[in-house]
């Protein structure tokens, strides 16, 4: 037995060849339980992947249950009005893709992923239980809806659970990615892909932050200094201790070159390369920062396109409400209609990969067919057709109650839920086209070591639109219900003008949609060049 025991023992590391303890121990430093070498045919890929995808399976099913159907518990059960409810639903949801900034630090400088996701899980968990809570005991939650205990608990549930997602969605994502140490490069990448594009907010707060603040700081120190006329007197290293990339010198920006003078006043002798890095930057880390104000514009069209997306977990379900949900024998709820997002996304991704990208690619000769600004400036003309289409059928539902009230006398819901069917479904391939398109874009054009940096920006559009989302709301409250009238969104619809709100959304997607266009023009790109 014993003899059979040491025949399954893994070989002791240090009698082992290097090549031999390469091919049997994972490379990138990952232990098992006991801090020793893991060994890979017992590590990581597909078996671990699954408890992973598992994780975040249910975070994506319980997280879009709440959002979608929120705005019908607050109005419904805690009495909420309209436009409280859809601010507070982008208000927490903004949230929701602002606290994985706070996961990924903590992961990355203190506790690691694993034990941030146990952490984070675990405080989701307990805001799920607070939450339910608070919805299951209607009789005892009703007696203390006056005092307020209720309204706290719920909002208290919602918040946990936004500050567990800043743990869950950071954590699985990079675990995810780092299943497949020792696979085939290919196979790498390809399984891999999947947890890759998802908010890659990895060291975000780590060396690429601490890269941009010496910058800014050591231009700050030199601001008296004079620039050199020649911008090959200004502090370069050389090429492999800047990661292997290099990035040439622009003009723009010229204040941030001061970070990057050589002093020689003569309080500042010595050789350049003992100088501390936040009195003296190099070229390229100079360089890297001034790309990030040049991605600013087209960020910020985005923020529009994820404000438009809002209302789908917000006015659209409110408007769902207003209609009549009964499509034959069954009865539809409001939120059941966000699946024709999702469908339209699952039908829209074979579609474009198999149809539209080799016919784009016939046409414009490029390897992915549509340039990644094409593709972004789709997905905000389609984001304007579905805010278009929303104020026609809310303009038709407002007609067709009215035409009741005059004719019969009567009230109710003539028009069918399902007209608000093909506004989901192009929201859906708008996010084909703009959801996936900017965090391809920002990762494609950031520096070479702010990758994890420009797409973790990228990811902040979509807490930026939610809550200028509900910012919109709460200004078109407060200028339409002044002089005490209803207002564009009341709490009964057929008193207000929900189709001026969407109308407004449209005319400013429009603004941004010229904007876009505008700074898509002009932008040059990044002037990366990998040595």
């Amino acid at each position: 037995m014993e003899a059979a025991a040491d025949e399954e023992r893994p070989l002791i590391p240090h009698l082992l060849s290097h090549d031999e303890e390469g091919s049997l121990y994972t490379s990138d430093g990952t232990v098992d339980i006991n801090n020793q070498p893991a060994l890979k045919r017992n590590t990581g890929k597909w078996r671990a992947c699954f408890l992973i995808l598992g994780t975040e399976f249910v975070e994506c099913f319980v997280f879009f249950g709440v959002a979608k159907n929120l705005v019908t518990y607050l109005t419904g059960d805690l009495h909420e009005s309209n436009v409280d409810a859809a601010r507070n639903v982008s208000t927490w949801i903004g949230t929701c893709f602002i606290t994985p900034v706070i996961g990924a630090f903590l992961a990355d400088t203190y506790w690691g992923r694993y034990w941030t996701l146990v952490i984070f899980l675990s405080i989701y968990t307990f805001g799920m239980l607070t939450l339910t809570v608070s919805a299951s005991h209607p009789l005892l939650m009703d007696s203390l809806h006056n005092s307020g205990i209720r309204y706290v608990a719920v909002y208290l549930g919602l918040y946990l659970v936004a500050l567990g997602e800043g743990g869950i969605k950071p954590c699985t994502s990079a675990l995810g990615a780092d299943q497949f140490d020792g696979a085939d490069p290919v196979e790498r990448v390809t399984k891999a892909s999947f947890f890759n594009w998802v908010y890659r907010y990895k060291k975000l707060v780590g060396s690429p932050l601490k890269r941009v603040t010496q910058v800014v700081v050591a231009a700050v120190r030199n601001y008296n200094l004079r620039l050199p006329e020649d911008c090959a007197d200004l502090h370069e290293v050389p090429v492999t201790t800047e990661q292997n990339c290099k990035i040439q010198h622009t003009q723009q920006f010229r204040f941030f070159d001061k970070a990057a003078i050589v002093a020689t006043s003569p309080d500042e002798k010595g050789p350049a390369a003992s100088k501390s890095p936040w009195r003296l930057c190099t070229v390229s880390q100079v360089e890297e920062l001034k790309m990030l104000p040049r991605l600013f514009p087209i960020w910020a069209s985005m923020i529009l396109f994820f404000t438009v997306t809002a209302q789908m977990s917000s006015t659209f379900i409110e408007q769902g409400a207003a209609m009549d949900n009964r499509v034959g024998l069954f009865t539809v709820p409001p939120a059941s209609l966000a699946t024709f997002d999702v469908l339209s996304v699952m039908f829209c991704i074979p579609l474009y990969d198999a149809v539209l990208v080799p016919l784009a690619r016939r046409a414009t000769g490029k390897d992915r067919g549509l340039l990644q600004m094409q593709r972004l400036g789709v997905g905000l003309a389609l984001s304007v057709a579905a805010m278009v289409y929303a104020a026609l059928v809310e303009a038709r539902r407002l007609a067709l109650v009215e035409a009741r009230r005059l004719a019969l006398a009567r009230t109710g819901k003539p028009m069918s839920i399902m007209w608000q069917a093909p506004a989901f479904a192009v929201l859906g391939a708008g996010e084909v086209f703009t959801a996936v398109g900017i965090l391809e874009f920002f990762y494609d054009q950031s520096p070479c070591g702010m990758k994890s940096l420009g797409t973790a920006l990228a990811q902040l559009t979509i807490a930026a639109g939610n809550y200028l989302s509900s910012a919109v709301i709460g200004a078109v409250a407060a200028v339409t219900t002044r002089g005490g009238e209803a207002g564009w969104i009341p709490d009964d619809l057929n008193e207000g003008h929900l189709d001026h709100f969407f109308w407004l959304m449209a005319a400013l997607g429009v603004v941004n949609l010229l904007h876009f266009l505008y700074c898509s023009m002009r932008y040059r790109g990044n002037n990366t060049t990998a040595l």
